[in-house]
């Protein structure tokens, strides 16, 4: 099961009902952030899911809107008395982002370890979680969308565990992914294994055109949460201008990908009410939602071949 939280919704500046980027991730007790803009530490505690839980944050670029909250974060962090090295990714060029902005925040307690991702993206895991960062186009300057995926254990299979003479006591084990001594031999999880289960993926991006990385990596995914920046079709001028994204062209790429839902976000201060403008985007994608800030969602692992099942609050 994934959780999130869309902490932070505004692009390019903040507005009094609308913070700016930054998403919370939560699995199996663990978290950490997309994106850190202005306010992002005050949206944490009206979640009240935590700080101490937090292992890292991934960073989609270097403008204000989505980096300007990290010392504010990094210090609510020691506050909460972490002493656990915290993560944070980013393109090249974020030991200086980083060094500059914590100028104001000299002795933190705990280790802090940069990861700068090459231009062409990487893959890395992070609370149980295997991301891909891809690049994406906004204008020139490094940019990453993110796909993330929580992979399942195959089924466990009981007729292979009595062949192999492991006693029921030891099943649970097994299934949660332990190896189990059996007189002198060793069972590993994967001896009791049937077939392979369905795990979910999801692709978090914004600050982009449309692009050939981000058609590819939304393939296949359970759930797309990408830039809605304009809604209204005059806009288009400015996205173009801006190197963002209409509605619209968010769910073309959606539908494209086959997606099971899109979950628009990062949206400019024009955008007065994002629900009254979905039309243009449900037209060509009916499964569009709009996120706010404070938005969380469930999913939970699919049945079968079934897609991963969805809960909006």
């Amino acid at each position: 099961m994934i959780e999130f939280c869309t902490l932070g919704t505004g692009g390019t500046l903040p507005l009094p009902e609308r913070a700016l980027s930054s998403l919370y991730i939560r699995v199996n007790g663990h978290a950490m952030l997309v994106d850190c803009g202005e306010g992002t530490q005050v949206g944490i505690r009206r979640l009240g899911w935590g700080f101490r839980c937090l292992d890292g944050l991934v960073l989609t670029h270097f403008h204000g809107d989505h980096c300007t909250g990290i010392v504010g974060l990094l210090l609510s962090l020691d506050k909460a008395g972490r002493d656990e090295t915290f993560h944070i990714y980013g393109p090249v060029g974020l030991k200086r982002i980083i060094e500059g902005l914590c100028i104001v925040a000299p002795q933190l307690r705990y280790p802090v370890q940069l990861h700068e991702i090459p231009a062409g993206g990487r893959e890395f895991e992070l609370i149980g979680l295997q991301i891909r960062a891809f690049p994406v186009d906004h204008g020139g300057i490094p940019c990453f969308g993110y796909r993330f995926r929580l992979d399942r254990r195959p089924e466990f299979d009981p007729e292979k565990a009595r062949a192999l003479g492991v006693p029921v006591r030891d099943w649970k084990r097994l299934q949660d992914g332990e190896p189990v001594r059996c007189g002198l031999k060793k069972i590993h999880p994967e001896d009791v294994s049937g077939r392979a289960r369905k795990g979910i993926t999801f692709v978090y991006c914004t600050d982009t055109r449309p692009c050939e990385t981000l058609s590819r990596f939304t393939k296949e995914t359970d759930l797309c949460i990408l830039e809605g920046m304009y809604g209204s079709e005059d806009k288009r001028p400015q996205a173009l201008k801006n190197h963002h994204m209409m509605f619209s062209e968010a769910a073309e790429i959606a539908a494209a990908a086959g997606t099971g839902a899109l979950l628009l976000t990062h949206f400019s201060t024009s955008v007065e009410s994002p629900e009254d403008e979905l039309d243009s985007a449900r037209t060509i994608f009916e499964k569009t939602f709009a996120a706010s800030d404070g938005l969380t969602v469930t999913m939970r692992y699919p049945k079968d071949t079934e897609a991963a099942w969805i809960s909006l609050c």
